[in-house]
């Protein structure tokens, strides 16, 4: 079965995160994308640690899937290119500073103009105009701007970050999601569009219900740590052998709960008969059942509350994880040969469709300018005019050496 996207082309302008991971779910479904990047040192993200036998594993986890092109951006002949490969492509994605594709005479209307089809994706740190649309983007400075560092983290420690780039990642699925949609759009009408979002845009999408609680009731969510704004019994709980997440959201979920854990007093008790009731004394509740839960360990509890209907799980760290068999089960990782390195594993795409039944890590994150030549053959440039191209450093082009290292040329 062809993958959804095939026959797809994608130019590819981002560097860091939040576009290459845009890019790299286009790629995982099927898109041709051209992963252009600056010579002669490439994206900037090649730079980050930590590194396995000095590939970056930060490079590895946004860039599969793709064909490498290395190009300097600061040449007025690799500018002329760069608008050459766009027009001849569906899909553009870019993630400058604003303006910056404008004076480099890439921007959407420069190309929409001379190709109305063109889907072009932009993705900024907090939107393209505004009081702050200048302003950079980085990750955790659009958590704190967003609001959603200042409801994240225990009472104690105060506002805290996501363990990830949530930003960044976020911001590249929403702009994912804008891309299928325009392209859908072309496919009906015949037209391409822009498509944008910003990390600020794409966390504050994100408030969900405690937003809601805000615009709603004017009510400011703090940070309240591992258990759960409106719902208690619900959170982290000690077990005998590390924490479980226990989460029993109804009154009969409760009542089976007291009756695991032989609490049956609790149910009568005047400070826990009620979800309210509960929530205004949560810290002796959450004392009573860790006691408990203290006899046996996190496994014990997650398969005795699990076959009584009491959702609950043990926290793995990664190594849990990547063990675990349902994980495992899930295929949430994948191996493909890198040309450097041999034996990669990638997560896997979290989604699950008949045409991608074989898997979706397919090529291994590119070296740069691995596919130089290869692209601009599929784009249609003749050979004599890539060998200029690469020997005036317009173009950069990779080979593997004699140890299987690769060297700019």
């Amino acid at each position: 079965m062809a993958l959804p996207l095939n026959g797809v082309r994608v130019l590819d302008l981002t560097r860091a995160l939040s576009g290459p991971f845009c890019t790299m779910i286009l790629a995982d479904l099927g898109a041709e994308v051209v992963k252009v990047e600056p010579g002669p040192d490439g994206d900037m993200i090649r730079q980050w640690g930590p590194f396995d036998r000095g590939v970056s594993a930060y490079y590895l986890s946004s860039n599969r899937n793709k064909l490498g092109l290395g190009l300097d951006f600061r040449h007025p002949e690799g500018l002329a290119l760069l608008r050459e490969l766009a027009l001849k492509s569906d899909i553009v994605v870019e993630n400058f500073k604003p303006g910056t594709m404008r004076r480099m005479g890439l921007d959407y209307e420069s190309l929409s103009a001379s190709q109305p089809g063109l889907v072009y994706a932009s993705i900024t740190g907090f939107g393209s105009s505004g009081p702050a649309g200048d302003w950079p983007g980085f990750d955790q400075i659009a958590q704190g701007y967003s609001g959603l560092m200042s409801f994240t983290g225990m009472p104690e420690t105060g506002p805290t970050r996501v363990g990830v780039a949530i930003g960044d990642l976020t911001a590249g699925m929403w702009a994912a999601m804008g891309v299928l949609a325009a392209w859908i759009e072309r496919q009906r009408e015949g037209r391409g569009q822009r498509v944008e979002t910003s990390l600020l845009a794409s966390l504050v999408g994100l408030l969900s219900v405690q937003g809601q609680r805000y615009l709603s009731l004017e009510d400011v969510p703090q940070p309240t740590g591992n258990v759960h704004p409106v719902i208690a019994p619900y959170g982290v709980f000690e077990t005998a052998d590390g924490p479980l997440n226990l989460a029993p959201a109804t009154q009969d979920m409760w009542l089976r709960l007291c009756d695991l854990l032989e609490l049956p007093e609790a149910p009568a008790d005047a400070r826990y008969k009620t979800n309210a009731d509960r929530m205004l004394h949560r810290d002796e509740l959450k004392t009573l059942i860790e006691s408990r839960l203290r006899r046996h360990g996190r496994m014990h509890w997650t398969r005795e509350m699990i076959a009584r209907g009491i959702p609950a799980g043990p926290i793995n760290n990664l190594a849990d994880v990547f063990a675990d068999p349902q994980v495992q089960h899930c295929r949430m990782v994948e191996t493909v040969q890198h040309p450097q390195l041999g034996d990669v594993r990638q997560l896997a795409l979290p989604i699950g469709m008949d045409a991608l039944a074989g898997g979706s890590v397919r090529s291994a994150p590119p070296l740069f300018g691995q596919h130089t030549q290869q692209i601009l053959r599929a784009y249609g440039l003749p050979q004599e005019r890539i060998d200029a191209l690469r020997a005036g450093k317009v173009v950069f082009q990779h080979e593997a050496g004699a140890a299987g290292a690769a060297r700019p040329q």
